[in-house]
């Protein structure tokens, strides 16, 4: 196991790692609240895939991949720790995100990201497809990418 790479979650550590990630980011740093950041695809269940990604063996970026329909992905839950932000991670967790992405059969990926994202998924060919819109109090737009 390398100390710095990003991965499927597939233990209770590393789900909690990637879940660590998240708090930090979506409820310690943006605000949100803790009772709209949790779902019924975090449960142990559901039919969810957690990525986390790690640096040194600390976790540092969280990213989530779920079926939205047939044929269809839908990216969740992206978060990279603002220590590591500019070093790449973001763009990690979507790689391998995306590798998965088509190992499940996907040909679509869409998302809700946040505005202050959207350049950073331009970047990796993703398409807006909506107005801007409320979620969680922060401003997103719906995006798209063909795989």
């Amino acid at each position: 196991m390398s100390d710095t790479a990003v991965r499927v979650a597939t233990t209770a550590d590393e789900l909690e790692d990637a879940f660590s990630v998240r708090k930090t980011v979506f409820v310690d740093e943006q605000g949100v609240d803790e009772e709209l950041e949790w779902d019924e695809y975090d449960e142990p269940d559901a039919d969810a895939i957690h990525f986390v990604g790690y640096r040194d063996g600390e976790p540092v970026g969280a990213a989530r991949l779920r079926e939205a329909e047939a044929g269809v992905g839908k990216v969740e839950r992206v978060a990279v720790l603002e220590s590591v932000r500019g070093e790449g991670w973001g763009r990690r967790l979507m790689e391998a995100l995306e590798i998965e992405a088509e190992n499940q059969g996907f040909d679509k990926l869409v998302l809700h990201g946040q505005t202050s994202a959207e350049g950073f998924y331009h970047g990796l060919d993703y398409e807006t497809t909506s107005d801007v819109f409320d979620e969680a109090g922060i401003p997103h737009v719906k995006m798209a990418k063909e795989l």
